[in-house]
């Protein structure tokens, strides 16, 4: 999600976006091999979140989260609930606490942090200009070294203006924002805000590898990053949907609002 990221240049970041680094790959890639469940939400209970495992972020953060990002985040109903076994998280279109948007964004922050294990989520997303959702996460040691020291591992990305791609990326001491390593994955024939799909990693000591649903389509080792490795400690989970920012930009004329990200589950497995 890029939390922590310095104002760049918006024309950057767009072109950013197309031209997404890949890192090398032979395609010979360790399968899924995580299979023992170590936390689960079902999302099955109506109303607010399981306060075991998630906490909220509120307000604007920094510099709009470092990305300048329009929305106000709540812990009202109105941006997220779970209702009919699903986690709801809203974005509207609305004057708030002096933003012109409001939405969600959860996170695991010292109540679950995993290292190494296959993470994943089932979610649907939503679709428009400016909508920018994220199923990602961050070091756990973040308040002590900050970005990208710390490290981010964004599982899934999504730019609402281009319903049939999504990225994955590592961030890491000289290897973030423009530099960061990443890989994009498109559907063929199908749309990401039609139907849900399974987002997740397999992580382990020497590598990251990314699939949507059952397509492991990424695989970066140390190797492949510039800088030094900062994926051997525990991180945390976040979701969120952000509305504007420097990469995806301000909603337009065809955004319609409310947005709505639904997720089913959230899974890790070691």
């Amino acid at each position: 999600m890029k939390s922590f990221i310095t104002n760049k240049k918006s024309i950057i970041l767009v072109a950013y976006i197309f031209t997404l680094i890949s890192c090398t790959t032979d395609e010979k890639q360790t399968v899924v091999t995580k299979t023992k469940l170590v936390m689960e939400d079902n999302f099955d209970t109506d109303g607010v979140l399981n306060s075991a495992f998630w906490s909220y972020d509120i307000g604007t953060g920094s510099n709009g989260w470092g990305n300048d990002e329009e929305q106000y985040y709540t812990d009202r109903p109105e941006n997220i609930k779970v209702e009919n076994g699903l986690l709801k998280i809203t974005a509207i279109s609305e004057a708030y606490m002096g933003s012109s948007y409001t939405s969600a964004r959860i996170l695991t922050k010292g109540k679950f942090e995993q290292q190494y294990g296959r993470i994943e989520a089932r979610i649907k997303l939503p679709w428009g200009k400016g909508i920018w959702p994220a199923f990602w996460m961050l070091g756990a040691n973040i308040d002590q070294v900050s970005w990208p020291q710390a490290g981010e591992i964004d599982i899934m990305e999504y730019l609402g203006n281009n319903p049939t791609t999504v990225f994955g990326t590592v961030h890491g001491p000289g290897y973030s924002a423009l530099e960061s390593i990443s890989k994009k994955y498109t559907l063929t024939n199908s749309r990401f805000d039609t139907d849900f799909h399974v987002f997740g990693i397999e992580w382990d000591k020497d590598y990251i590898n990314y699939y949507v649903d059952d397509v492991l389509y990424n695989q970066i080792t140390p190797a492949d990053v510039p800088g030094e490795w900062v994926f051997n400690r525990p991180f945390y989970l976040i979701l969120n949907m952000a509305v504007g920012g420097n990469l995806p930009g301000s909603p337009n004329s065809d955004t319609t609002f409310p947005q709505e990200m639904l997720v089913d589950y959230v899974r890790v497995y070691q």
